[in-house]
C-alpha cells in the first residue's frame, strides 16, 4: 500500500449516522422526561413521539417506518409506512419506540428509554402489533445454544454448562405478568433465579450481554413483537443469540392479528425467527435513558441544562458507544 492510499470504507450505513441517530433518542428522552412522575403516560409518550419525528426530519436518509406507533389512521406521527428524513442519503427502514415504558416514566420508576433502530432497506422484520415469545442470551456461547421450542430446563442446563456454573447461578429476566406464571414456576423449579420487571423488555434483552454488571443471563417470555425486533437489532450489534415467534391472541382478536400479519407479508404465523432474520444487514441502534436504570442513567435537569446518557451501536463494526451529553435548555416559551 502506498503512502497516499486509503483504506476503503466498510459497506453499509455511514458511521456518521450513529451520532445523528443518537440525537434523535436524546431529543425524545428529554421531551418525555419533562412529564416524568406526573402520572400522564399519554402526554409523556406524545412528547417523545413529537420530538423524535422532528429530529428524524433533519437526518440525511430516505427513511420508511416499519415499526412505529400504529397505522396511519391510528397515529398521526411515526406511523407504519411514514416516510422520514431529508430525502437524501441511504434508503433505510426505521423502527421506533419513542418511550419504552410509558407507565414507568409516568410514575418515575427505573429503566424507561427512548429507542430507535435503523437498518438498510429490508433489514428489519415488519412485525405486527401483537405478542412475541422470546428467548435471548448474550455473546460468548456456542452457536445455536438456545432453542425456543426446547423445555425450559434444557435451555437452562445448556447455558449453565457453557458458562461453567450450576443452574442455581443462572438468573432469568422476564416481565412480571400473569401469563408468565407457569414459565416462572418452571424456571424456579430448575433452581434458577428470576428477576421480574414491570415493563421494558428491550432493556431486559440487552441486559443479557453483560451478566457481570446486570446479573441477567437469559431473557424469557412474551412481550411486544415490535419491541422484539428492536431488541434483536441491539443484540446483533453487541453479540448474542435470540429467537422469537409471533403469539396471536385467542378468539376474534387473534384472527384479526393473523390477518394483519398476512397482509404484512408474514405467511407462517408459527415461524421461529432468529436474531439475524429479525434484524439483518447493517443497522444502528440507539437508546437514551429517560429514568435512571440498570442500562443507562436517565435525563437529569440541572438549572438551564439537561444531561443525557445514550448507548449507540452499529452492527457492521460491532461498535458500542456510550455518550454523555449536556444540552443547554431553551426557555419554556421558546420551546413551544
Amino acid at each position: 500500500m502506498t503512502a497516499n492510499a486509503t483504506t476503503p470504507p466498510l459497506p453499509g450505513l455511514d458511521r456518521v449516522l450513529s451520532i445523528e441517530i443518537a440525537r434523535v433518542t436524546e431529543a425524545a428522552a428529554i421531551a418525555s422526561a419533562e412529564w416524568r412522575g406526573r402520572g400522564d403516560k399519554n402526554s409523556a409518550d406524545g412528547a417523545a413521539v413529537k420530538a423524535m419525528r422532528e429530529e428524524l426530519a433533519k437526518v440525511n436518509i430516505k427513511g420508511r417506518v416499519v415499526i412505529g406507533e400504529g397505522e396511519m389512521d391510528e397515529a398521526p406521527m411515526l406511523y407504519i409506512g411514514e416516510e422520514l428524513g431529508t430525502g437524501h442519503g441511504p434508503e433505510v427502514d426505521i423502527a421506533v419506540d419513542p418511550l419504552e415504558g410509558t407507565t414507568i416514566c409516568a410514575e418515575a420508576e427505573p429503566n424507561s428509554l427512548a429507542v430507535i433502530a435503523i437498518a438498510e432497506r429490508g433489514g428489519l422484520l415488519n412485525a405486527p402489533d401483537m405478542y412475541m415469545d422470546k428467548i435471548a442470551i448474550g455473546p460468548g456461547y456456542p452457536d445455536n445454544l438456545i432453542n425456543i421450542d426446547a423445555p425450559v430446563v434444557d435451555n437452562l442446563r445448556k447455558l449453565a454448562k457453557a458458562k461453567g456454573v450450576g443452574i442455581e447461578r443462572i438468573t432469568v429476566c422476564m416481565l412480571g405478568r400473569p401469563r408468565h406464571e407457569e414459565l416462572l414456576r418452571q424456571v424456579r423449579a430448575c433452581g434458577a433465579s428470576v428477576r421480574l420487571i414491570r415493563d421494558g423488555d428491550i432493556a431486559g434483552v440487552i441486559w443479557t450481554t453483560d451478566p457481570m454488571k446486570s446479573g441477567i443471563d437469559m431473557y424469557l417470555g412474551s412481550g411486544g413483537a415490535p419491541e422484539g425486533v428492536l431488541a434483536a437489532a441491539a443484540l446483533r450489534c453487541i453479540g448474542g443469540q435470540m429467537q422469537g415467534r409471533l403469539k396471536p391472541d385467542k378468539g376474534a382478536e387473534g384472527q384479526a392479528q393473523i390477518a394483519r400479519a398476512h397482509a404484512m407479508g408474514i405467511t407462517d404465523i408459527r415461524r421461529v425467527y432468529t436474531m439475524e432474520e429479525m434484524a439483518s444487514g447493517d443497522s444502528i441502534f440507539s437508546a437514551t435513558g429517560v429514568t435512571d436504570g440498570s442500562l443507562l442513567d436517565g435525563v437529569h435537569f440541572r438549572g438551564d441544562f439537561a444531561e443525557t446518557e445514550t448507548v449507540v451501536m452499529r452492527a457492521r463494526t460491532g461498535t458500542v458507544r456510550r455518550i454523555k451529553t449536556t444540552f443547554r435548555m431553551l426557555p419554556a416559551k421558546a420551546r413551544v
